[in-house]
């Protein structure tokens, strides 16, 4: 519920179908990709400093403040416990009360962020792993004493509420009480509450373990390489520019998702099962609701949304994969190569500090403050950007507890792609920081709007490099990437959440085989890339790998819904928006303390209105036609 926003450690991943966890060893090749991270190439790359949480798992400090948010949590069971009605009488009193929880949520916030970013460095090692968990379950069991405190506050008459919350220091929590509220009606009795909280470490998160493991192990032995491969470097070769080591990763993947496939079908229908079970028990009728209740947007616009892009399939997706198929001439696109680099595409490497000054630069060509924010990040080591032996793979922006700051992790060897990654994580990583006045119950942002500041800054970032390109290829190519982002970035989350429905839908009925779970989403893949894409045997079981599915149900959409928001947002940045900027950093640093409505209302926007989503579908539309346009021309 609400609270565990405050006590997890919580990371804005980029790329949801390529977010996946460490190898546990590395083959040759893997270390060579490693070690070339760190030559004289790419220059010196900053390494986390996590002193500004702990200096180390084996600092006293660490101890010390387990025993205190223990102690803390206990105290606060004890005080408060069957009172808090009568302490609502009082404005000041609950003012008080709330302000101890929310410094408790910081304090355990710092504890689960230290573990998680410690571990994230060398996921292999397994002192590492056994500290994380050691932390985890600690801040689990802790936790259970708190599960009173948002279900009393919830048994709170709202007249009583209403009038205590008129109180100056009370006033500012009124965005988070009116989201508890609506949480009130999918609420349980305590001891239930308990035993759901208790129970997730055997049930949700047992099995979600298991299948990170299961990945993590998992090895591929690709044609034409000397040793089987992660699933991080066999993927990447899906982009490479030999079709025929394409084909290879590609058919190297199907063959070992197949032979995993009745593990990974349990996987899958037990985790529905169990998420069917909490919802019965909650009362969400609608397989996503909980999603849409934790991301604070209504069904109506999640809906308004998913119906926009859908409909657009033919005009983007179909429309994009044909062009695409042409230039690499062929009739039609292998799945294979369906993110190949164009022919004669440029690609260099951008040493780690050329990259650092594109990006800044984009950010101050935009506003000095966002540029200045972002320094922070270099200069202080709060990006950890090398690829290393058991590091975690992909690139996140961890906000960690309001008291601190973001640290940004990335997997950088130089592609142009990786520029929009740093681009991307650090805007979220400005976000963050901009958002840390409002406090940790008021500063975490819904999915929804999370991506709104990365997905911006990943703009700003592409134009300034676009308007002073020198290589030929340059000026369909780099279009023609960025619009491959927008495209796996909308159509193929809106996909997955299709797939997603689907397959929750069906679980209520009953269990789902193998073959159903293939058919479901060969249907949705068909639907959303087109008939220029020849999904080929083995594609079927590439449903497999997609952590979301496992880790968070129904997450994808956020990204398509930050896609199209920011596509209307820079459409009015274009356009010279009257005081777009300072509009632009209000909404960053309300956190979340504003729901999208009262966000996007200053720029006259309304994501309520299907008009609002085929406003920021035209944007990925229209860089579709200079494409076709340049291919005429060209």
């Amino acid at each position: 519920m609400a609270a565990v926003l405050g006590l997890a450690l919580r990371q804005t991943y980029r790329e949801p179908e390529h977010m996946r966890f460490a190898p546990k060893h590395y083959s040759s090749t893997e270390a060579a990709l490693a070690t070339a991270s760190d030559d004289t190439a790419l220059g010196d790359m900053p390494a986390w400093d996590l002193s500004d949480l702990y200096v180390a798992p084996d600092a006293p400090e660490i101890a010390r403040d387990l025993a205190a948010a223990s102690s803390e949590a206990a105290r606060i069971k004890s005080t408060y416990q069957g009172k808090l009605a009568d302490i609502a009488q009082d404005g000041a009193k609950l003012a008080t009360v709330v302000r101890e929880y929310e410094s408790l949520c910081d304090l355990v916030t710092k504890l689960g962020s230290y573990s998680g970013l410690y571990y994230t460095q060398n996921q292999s090692d397994p002192a590492r792993a056994k500290f994380n968990g050691d932390v985890s379950e600690a801040i689990t069991k802790l936790w259970t004493d708190l599960i009173f405190f948002e279900l009393e506050l919830n048994q709170v008459d709202d007249a009583v509420l209403a009038a205590a919350l008129q109180h100056k220091e009370l006033a500012r929590y009124k965005p988070w009480f009116d989201e508890l509220r609506k949480e009130k009606p999918h609420q349980l009795d305590e001891r239930i509450e308990t035993l759901f909280t208790e129970k997730s470490q055997t049930g949700r998160g047992a099995w979600t373990r298991l299948f990170n493991e299961t990945m993590s192990a998992l090895r591929f032995s690709v044609k034409g390489e000397k040793d089987p491969l992660s699933l991080e470097l066999t993927l990447n070769l899906l982009s490479h520019p030999d079709e025929k080591k394409r084909k290879a990763g590609a058919e190297a993947l199907a063959k070992v998702f197949k032979a995993n496939l009745p593990l990974f079908t349990l996987i899958t229908n037990t985790l529905a099962k169990d998420k069917e079970i909490s919802d019965r028990w909650r009362k969400f009728n609608d397989v996503a609701a909980s999603r849409h209740l934790a991301n604070r947007v209504e069904a109506p616009v999640v809906d308004a949304l998913v119906a926009s892009v859908r409909e657009a399939y033919p005009r983007l997706s179909h429309r994009y994969y044909r062009l695409k198929a042409k230039w690499l001439g062929k009739r039609k696109l292998a799945y294979w190569d369906r993110n190949a680099p164009l022919p004669d595409k440029p690609e260099r490497v951008i040493p780690w500090p050329e990259a650092e000054s594109i990006v800044l630069r984009a950010y101050a060509g935009f506003a000095p403050e966002m540029a200045t924010i972002a320094k922070e990040f270099f200069d202080r080591n709060w990006i950890d950007a090398a690829v290393k032996p058991g590091k975690a793979p992909g690139a996140f922006s961890a906000s960690t507890a309001t008291s601190v700051h973001p640290y940004v992790m990335m997997n950088y060897l130089g592609k142009p792609r990786d520029v929009m990654t740093l681009a991307h994580e650090l805007g979220h990583g400005v976000h963050q920081m901009l958002a840390r006045e409002q406090g940790p119950l008021l500063a975490p942002t819904p999915l929804t709007l999370a991506e709104t500041a990365s997905v911006f800054a990943e703009m700003l970032t592409f134009n300034a490099p676009l308007a002073s390109t020198t290589h030929p290829r340059e000026p369909t190519a780099m279009p023609a990437s960025k619009v491959e982002d927008m495209i796996n970035t909308v159509v193929r989350q809106i996909a997955f959440y299709t797939f997603e429905r689907e397959v929750h839908e069906e679980r209520r009925k009953g269990e789902l085989t193998s073959d159903r779970l293939n058919a479901i989403w060969m249907k949705v893949q068909a639907e959303s890339l087109g008939p220029a894409i020849d999904l080929k045997p083995g594609y079927e079981v590439y449903w497999t790998y997609i952590p979301h599915f496992i880790h968070s149900p129904f997450y994808v959409y956020a990204y398509a819904f930050g896609d199209c928001l920011v596509n209307s947002l820079y459409g009015l940045y274009a356009e010279a928006h009257p005081d777009f900027v300072t509009k632009y950093f209000g909404l960053l640093r309300a956190g979340g303390s504003k729901n999208h409505a009262e966000l996007l209302a200053p720029f006259g926007l309304d994501a309520r209105d299907p008009q609002f989503w085929n406003k920021g579908l035209k944007v990925i539309e229209g860089m579709i036609d200079e494409l076709e346009a340049m291919d005429r021309t060209g």
